[in-house]
């Protein structure tokens, strides 16, 4: 035991000394001497589509960053709105490569860029690209000269028909601005809604926008529904709610069709502390990465229904949970709206974007509404 010890000694000794500080002087030191060069494109503009998002937008290619000796270097190429005075202070990045001089760009990572930095949808808009060089965190990073280019992006999703609950019986009562819930869309079925709830013996009607009264969808006699025109004329009646307690309100608005049924064991249903949305679609990420989730609010007239007024969610999965435990969570395996059941995958969101999201934990339906 004392050879070992005498031998690990002397090894430490040698490391000490081979370990010198002309060694580390001797080192060779990185420098950035050239920055890259942006050869294609040389500028254009971009009409992007829908049809074509999986095709290529644009390989840029670019000349090799010299740092003064033979390094494996980092090539990203960022975006920005070309506004002149801020430009690249948060850009986005269309993508990466090491030691490569080109990078292809598909038309919806191009369109997810410029509309998530702002840019509106069939609307030309500037903006600047360049490439950044760097090695690694330690050694500042170098840049091309800026680019300009116009992109017009496309619709990212197509929208669809929200509606939303209006009525004395409803805690919203004949305000249409107030926040007023959304009814839930039927994944499979655009035209049909649900809405199920706590309502007072009293009145109901549908708004197809919030801070609008018209069109409005009510009764026009007994499950038919009817709706008036953008002008306020052909005003149909209220849906009445014979006597206070929970329903589940239906109406199909190609069918023109309309029920409000009691909605069982609602007054037994368990009320939750906190519901919240989590996963790897919302800005923090799953829980088990040591954040908490983002909790949604509740009123106390509908303590069922939860909603979160505005989230940037990313192109990923999503799930909502109650106390901010796995031991009761729900997931659903459809985008934008469905049902949602206890321990269900993980909720899809294919569009980047920011949300407002709804979730009703008596029937499990959600829907996420572009902002």
């Amino acid at each position: 035991m004392k050879n070992i010890t005498k031998s690990l000694i002397a090894l430490f000794a040698v490391l000490a000394i081979s370990c010198s500080s002309d060694d580390v002087e001797d080192r060779p030191v990185i420098t950035a001497i050239d920055g890259p060069a942006l050869t294609s494109p040389e500028g254009g503009s971009y009409v992007l589509n829908i049809e074509s998002a999986a095709n290529l937008a644009e390989r840029f290619i670019w000349t090799s960053a010299n740092f003064g000796q033979s390094v494996a270097i980092n090539y990203e190429v960022q975006l920005d709105v070309a506004d002149g005075v801020d430009e690249f202070q948060v850009p986005r990045s269309l993508g990466s490569v090491i030691g490569a001089n080109q990078l292809a760009v598909s038309v919806v990572t191009l369109n997810t860029a410029a509309i998530a930095l702002g840019g509106e949808p069939l609307v030309e808009g500037q903006y600047v690209v360049r490439v950044k060089a760097s090695v690694n965190d330690t050694f500042e990073a170098i840049y091309s000269e800026p680019v300009t280019i116009s992109i017009t992006p496309y619709q990212a999703f197509v929208p669809l028909q929200n509606l939303y609950i209006v009525g004395d019986a409803t805690e919203f009562g004949f305000e249409n601005n107030v926040g007023n819930a959304p009814l839930f869309r039927d994944p499979a079925n655009q035209n049909k809604f649900y809405y199920t709830g706590y309502f007072t013996a009293n009145n109901i009607k549908i708004l197809s926008a919030r801070g609008s009264w018209h069109p409005q969808y009510g009764s026009a006699g007994d499950g038919i529904l009817g709706v008036s025109n953008e002008d306020g004329t052909n005003e149909p009646g209220s849906i009445s709610v014979p006597s206070a307690g929970y329903y589940e309100l239906t109406i199909d608005i190609a069918e023109k069709t309309y029920s409000l049924a009691p909605f069982a064991n609602g007054d037994t249903m368990p009320i939750y502390t906190t519901v919240g949305i989590t996963g790897s679609a919302t800005p923090d990420g799953w829980p088990d990465n040591g954040v908490q989730d983002v909790n949604m609010v509740s009123n106390s007239a509908n303590p069922h229904i939860w909603k979160i007024s505005n989230i940037a969610l990313s192109v990923n999965e999503a799930k909502f949970r109650a106390n901010d435990s796995w031991d009761v969570n729900w997931g659903g395996s459809t985008a934008v709206s469905g049902t949602a059941s206890i321990g269900g995958t993980n909720i899809p969101v294919t569009v980047e974007g920011n949300y407002e999201v709804w979730f009703n934990d008596l029937d499990g339906r959600y829907i996420f509404i572009p902002r």
